[in-house]
Formats: structure tokens, C-alpha cells, sequence
């Protein structure tokens, strides 16, 4: 999945193109502190955890590392349910 990074957060596809189309694009510098720069591909990259949108809350699908599916499997533990759970869990193929 394509994502853009702006302002310490990743947003999918369609929010960052639209704070992209909010900004103009006279307003890109070339620093994601100041205009979304992407599209990055596979959700971001490789992380810790799984990564969302932080404008619609997408799951971005991205790669995990050994401690993001440690962070998954401790997630599962505390007995908590959510659909986001379970996404993460189809997506990573893991046991629920």
C-alpha cells in the first residue's frame, strides 16, 4: 500500500494526496515536516508495530519486524477485541 509521511505521521494514499492538494504544491519543500513527501510503498516499510493512518485510520499493511509481531502477539494477550485487532492478525497470519 502507497503511503505518504508528513508531520511525524504516515497517512495512506488518499489522505495524503489530499493534504498535499490542501497545501499546494508551491508549499513543498522536500521536508515531510512541512509537505507530505511519498508515495512510499508496503505501508511504509518494515516497523515495530503495525502502522495506520493517522487521518482515516487505515491499516496500512505493512512489514513487520521480530519485535512488531512480539508487539502484536502481547496486544493479543491483554484479552482485548477489535476489528483493527483482527486485521492485524488476518494480515500477519497469526493465531487469534
Amino acid at each position: 500500500m502507497k503511503v505518504y509521511i508528513y508531520n511525524a505521521d504516515i497517512y495512506c494514499e488518499k489522505c495524503g494526496r489530499e493534504i498535499r492538494g490542501a497545501l499546494g504544491q508551491s508549499c513543498d519543500t522536500g521536508d515531510s515536516g512541512d509537505y507530505p513527501q511519498g508515495p512510499y510503498y508496503d505501508g511504509g516499510g518494515e516497523s515495530d508495530c503495525p502502522q495506520n493512518c493517522g487521518g482515516c485510520g487505515l491499516f496500512l499493511e505493512n512489514p513487520l519486524t521480530e519485535e512488531g509481531y512480539d508487539y502484536v502477539r502481547e496486544v493479543l494477550q491483554t484479552g482485548l477485541s477489535s476489528t483493527r485487532l483482527d486485521e492485524w492478525l488476518e494480515f500477519y497470519e497469526l493465531e487469534g
